[in-house]
């Protein structure tokens, strides 16, 4: 996971995994099939570990707002956190493999997808608990953090530190309908 957290799919060699993962190229194919049925393995591995921070932000109490406050915060240490690479692995992957690849780019929309309809989901809640107003575009909403969630990523990557990224979480709160709660 990390190999390709840091390098991509495209980025990384068969030399590289087998080494990371100390098997043969024989146990490898025995045990993964190939190199993109491990990446996808990969993938879940992130969602469920480093990247599984997302969803526990987004359902812990209070107000949709509190939500994404904490999704802002979790976001910005989950990035920097140095127990890993930089950024995030679903953020950063799948934007620019080759044409052959479009199984994976579509792989990983998917993937990213799930985090704008967690999102959606959320502010759905809270239109329904009177935290945002009847006729909220959640979707628009949605939109807009995912982009502020994806740009802190590849800030992560170029050396932003945590600090940074919750200036900027908190100033893409100042954007909240109805402003600062």
């Amino acid at each position: 996971m990390r190999v390709f957290w840091d390098r991509g799919y495209e980025g990384t060699t068969f030399d590289e995994l087998i080494t990371a993962m100390g098997l043969s190229p024989s146990s490898f194919y025995n045990a993964f099939g190939n190199k993109e049925a491990l990446y996808r393995e990969a993938v879940g591995a992130y969602l469920t570990g480093p990247g599984g921070f997302f969803p526990k932000a987004l359902a812990g109490e209070g107000s949709a707002r509190d939500a994404f406050a904490r999704l802002m915060i979790a976001t910005a240490a989950a990035y920097t956190d140095d127990t890993g690479p930089a950024g995030c692995m679903i953020s950063l992957a799948g934007l620019h493999d080759a044409p052959e690849r479009a199984d994976l780019r579509d792989f990983m929309r998917e993937v990213r997808g799930r985090s704008l309809a967690l999102m959606v989901e959320r502010l759905d809640e809270g239109v329904r608990n009177g935290d945002l107003p009847k006729g909220t575009d959640v979707a628009q909403i949605a939109d807009f953090f995912e982009t502020v969630f994806r740009g802190m990523a590849v800030r992560a990557r170029d050396g932003a530190d945590r600090e940074m990224l919750e200036k900027t979480g908190v100033m893409a709160l100042d954007a909240w309908p109805g402003g600062r709660a």
